[in-house]
């Protein structure tokens, strides 16, 4: 699974290095190095929708308080 992250400007300044940092813990807590791959990625064009994450190419908009409950619900659902 292939994780990309806006770390452009718009998307920086809502918190996406906020998001990678929970992201990167939440990956190695459940011990899934090997099957998720988290990218940076400059801008996705939609910046009005907040901190822009593709998961396998599918768009979502992520915030900082909203990182665990997007990893529960598109990462950990994908991977089972």
């Amino acid at each position: 699974m292939i994780i990309s992250i806006c770390v452009g400007s718009s998307c920086h300044l809502k918190g996406s290095r906020e998001i990678i940092t929970k992201l990167e813990s939440l990956i190695q807590e459940h011990q899934l190095k090997d099957k998720v791959e988290l990218n940076g990625s400059f801008c996705m064009g939609n910046c009005v929708k907040g901190v822009c994450v593709t998961v396998d190419n599918t768009l979502f908009s992520v915030r900082p308080d909203t990182t665990e409950e997007f990893f529960e619900n598109e990462v950990l659902r994908r991977l089972t």
